[in-house]
């Protein structure tokens, strides 16, 4: 049977953020219909590269952002989702600490901008419902995975990981059990550091030891947040 087919492929990434809110990556348009309209980074794959080579590319070029926790998603190929042709788009999770990059707009990006997860403009394309999808994802898995962890500075306080949690899962929780829960897996490494802080008593650093974690995982730990 003879195929018509003139699809393109693309790639885009759901970079999360977090700076006491939960942010999303956004990136301006600079060309075509959607000029000055907000659209996740991301763009057309070369003929030479994979899907996870295409988007840290993308990611790269429009942002400056390179991210160390790189998930593929979910794929979105409705027919009229973009204006330009029949594309179908590989969607990535991605998760990362704002403080850590400065953002950089290059190639086909005008701009690129942190925005709160709650206060998103009106994208291009089929952008908000890869969003929604990729919140989803976040919402379920830091529940049975470490992830969180991607989110926060290399040394925080307590306290940023149990808001962390209360802001992703919209839920609040019993902080002694959270606390005691978290403490209990052995993944957790209490610093000699304290916060600096010009109010109330410096809270002690704690930091995520992936190497203890990863030991844990091969004898068959299980990683399991449940809220009440």
């Amino acid at each position: 049977m003879k195929v018509s087919q003139n699809i393109k492929v693309a790639v885009d990434a759901v970079v999360f953020g977090y700076s006491n809110k939960l942010k999303i990556l956004l990136i301006q348009q600079k060309f075509g219909v959607n000029v000055n309209k907000w659209a996740l980074p991301g763009g057309f794959i070369k003929d030479t590269e994979t899907l996870k080579q295409a988007v840290i590319r993308e990611l790269k070029e429009e942002t400056g952002v390179k991210a160390n926790y790189l998930e593929q998603l979910y794929t979105f190929g409705a027919i009229n989702r973009d204006d330009r042709a029949r594309v179908i788009t590989i969607s990535y999770i991605a998760l990362i600490n704002p403080k850590n990059y400065f953002l950089k707009a290059t190639t086909d990006a005008k701009d690129a901008k942190w925005f709160n997860i709650n206060n998103i403009p009106k994208l291009a394309f089929d952008h908000k419902e890869i969003i929604d999808k990729g919140l989803e994802r976040l919402k379920a898995k830091i529940n049975y995975q470490p992830i969180g962890f991607e989110l926060l500075s290399s040394k925080f306080p307590f306290s940023d990981l149990e808001n962390l949690y209360q802001i992703i899962l919209e839920k609040k929780m019993d902080r002694r059990n959270f606390r005691k829960k978290m403490l209990s897996f052995g993944i957790l490494q209490e610093t000699s550091e304290f916060q600096k802080t010009s109010i109330g008593r410096p809270a002690k650093l704690f930091k995520f030891n992936e190497t203890k974690y990863k030991e844990l995982e091969r004898k068959g730990f299980h990683f399991e947040i449940k809220f009440t």
